[in-house]
């Protein structure tokens, strides 16, 4: 398996109209999912909300045969590679993060992962431990590569 390092990029697609306030639980909710499921460092939090008018926002009321309201939310993430288990841990705990802390249902979930190699980040700053490949911040990583 590729090694793994932090620094990831959400983006957050949503239609126009949702308070900072409803993007702030959002952001807080996609945080501590990362934070407890990927154990990136508390400070590595890149998150972008792209507000779209309905115009632009298309999507069947119904959707894998649930209804979705027009509160429905596409979520990307980016980040370097990780097991099939880590990314379903990943997503079941977003939508439980979501559900307790910004009140969304899970039926307006609707997440991607794109990953991507570790050579392709950059930030002043960041500190990869060699034997590792992670950040030298991180905790509960594997010793060996």
């Amino acid at each position: 398996m590729r090694k793994a390092t932090t620094m990831p990029l959400i983006n957050v697609y949503l239609r126009q109209g949702t308070t900072p306030e409803h993007r702030r639980n959002v952001s807080t909710a996609l945080h501590k999912a990362m934070v407890d499921v990927l154990k990136i460092p508390d400070d590595d939090q890149f998150h972008v909300f792209h507000e779209v008018t309905p115009d632009n926002f298309h999507m069947q009321p119904v959707v894998f045969g649930l209804p979705r309201s027009e509160r429905t939310m596409l979520i990307q993430l980016s980040f370097n590679q990780r097991t099939a288990e880590q990314k379903n841990e990943l997503f079941r705990a977003i939508v439980d993060d979501l559900r307790l802390l910004a009140g969304v249902p899970e039926e307006d979930v609707m997440m991607m992962v794109l990953e991507t190699a570790r050579e392709n980040w950059w930030a002043a700053g960041r500190v990869v431990n060699p034997e590792t490949g992670y950040d030298a911040r991180m905790t509960g990583v594997p010793t060996t590569t």
